[in-house]
């Protein structure tokens, strides 16, 4: 466990999500949970250690079930965005290890079997302030890497959680985004609201300002890309061939290539599919 300000700690041991903790008078804010039920009675473990008051609140930065499969391993009340419980209210009530390859975490971590999803039991739209102490803590909707996509903001230490809006030299999560709702987030980011602040990414911790731009102008590529196969009125097929190219940016060891080559192929046919190519609506997970 990592401390990057006065009471507030990063972990990024377990596989999945980097997860945090807020330790305040009244109890713990954690943000996201570990997928894999053991590392998350671990991780409850090691946060009892920090001592504070006694209640516990789970903040899902999204519906990811790299942040969100482990949720019930935490016991306590959980709270997100409205739309990403609207994610957990459309699937089947028992998650099953099985189906497509989408280069997610949890889909290395052997043994999960059926896992009974915990959905979220408060619900905000555009923000949420909880009071446990003498600074607040804000969760914030920010979309563009999913509709329910949200930040934990914590103004007075000047750190934000931002889950996937930012990822360090990996491909993105695309199936559920929406690419220039998420660049309008990026430059939120980028702008002077958050000068000097400690922006922590949901997978790689706390990344600085290059790493920020690097993802808005990588995204930038490949909305113009995507658009560009729009324009030709090409199948959803021909995105295969914007995988490489897309992959060439990232210093990605062999044993993690074939994952992010998955994520790639699934995101960009889920994403071109989806906005190039159906006019349903999304559920906005991955």
């Amino acid at each position: 466990m990592q401390s990057i300000a006065t009471d507030i700690y990063i972990e990024n041991q377990y596989p999945g999500a980097t997860l945090g903790v807020i330790n305040l008078p009244h109890g713990l804010v954690q943000v996201d949970a570990p997928p894999s039920p053991e590392d998350g009675r671990a991780w409850r473990a090691a946060l009892m250690n920090l001592g504070g008051g006694s209640e516990r609140l789970l903040v899902n930065l999204d519906a990811h079930p790299d942040r969100t499969l482990g949720a019930r391993a935490m016991d306590c009340t959980i709270v997100a965005q409205e739309k990403t419980a609207h994610v957990f209210r459309t699937r089947p009530t028992t998650f099953k290890a099985q189906g497509e390859e989408t280069g997610s975490d949890w889909e290395a971590i052997p043994g999960l079997g059926n896992i009974r999803w915990v959905p979220p039991e408060i619900t905000f739209s555009t923000q949420m302030t909880i009071h446990w102490g003498e600074s607040p803590v804000i969760l914030e909707h920010h979309p563009g890497p999913t509709a329910g996509a949200a930040w934990v903001i914590l103004p007075d230490a000047k750190v934000v959680f931002i889950g996937d809006a930012v990822v360090k030299n990996q491909p993105p999560f695309l199936a559920g985004a929406d690419l220039p709702v998420w660049l309008d987030t990026l430059k939120l980011l980028l702008s002077s609201t958050y000068k000097n602040w400690i922006v922590v990414s949901g997978r790689n911790g706390v990344v600085p300002v290059d790493v920020i731009r690097a993802q808005k102008d990588y995204l930038d590529g490949v909305f113009t890309k995507l658009e560009k196969l729009a324009g030709k009125k090409s199948p959803p097929e021909a995105v295969d061939n914007l995988i490489t190219p897309l992959l060439r940016p990232f210093k990605i060891p062999g044993t993690q290539l074939q994952k992010y080559t998955r994520r790639l192929r699934y995101g960009l046919h889920h994403y071109y599919s989806h906005h190039y190519r159906s006019s349903g609506t999304g559920s906005g997970e991955e």
